[in-house]
């Protein structure tokens, strides 16, 4: 799961690759010709970052006759939700018997 978590991460540090993620969570499946349009830079180099995502496992591609669609994939990022998740549990937690400990010293200092 870490190495998949790497790629899924590595995958969305750049902004085209958010954007792109992005377009196809809120408007579904893209043709790459309309992806690519909403970007200012050569087609050979807006398709290595499909590769990335691609590679990352958030985007899937098929080609219909000329057309190649790419689709989202949800499950890496169900992967990251919960990881993240598990983070802010425990970050939550640290902060929150910090914020206890202060406190407790300030109500002690008050004495």
């Amino acid at each position: 799961m870490a190495n998949q978590l790497d790629s899924f991460f590595s995958a969305l540090s750049d902004p085209t690759r958010r954007a792109v993620v992005e377009r196809l969570v809120a408007s579904g499946p893209q043709a790459v010709s309309d992806l690519h349009s909403a970007h200012d830079m050569a087609l050979p180099t807006f398709l290595k970052h499909l590769k990335v995502l691609e590679a990352a496992g958030l985007v899937r591609s098929e080609k219909a006759g000329r057309v190649r669609t790419v689709h989202i994939e949800a499950a890496p990022m169900a992967e990251a939700e919960d990881w993240l998740s598990r983070q802010r549990r425990l970050w939550e937690g640290r902060l929150d018997r910090l914020d206890a400990l202060v406190r407790e010293m300030e109500k002690g200092s008050r004495q």
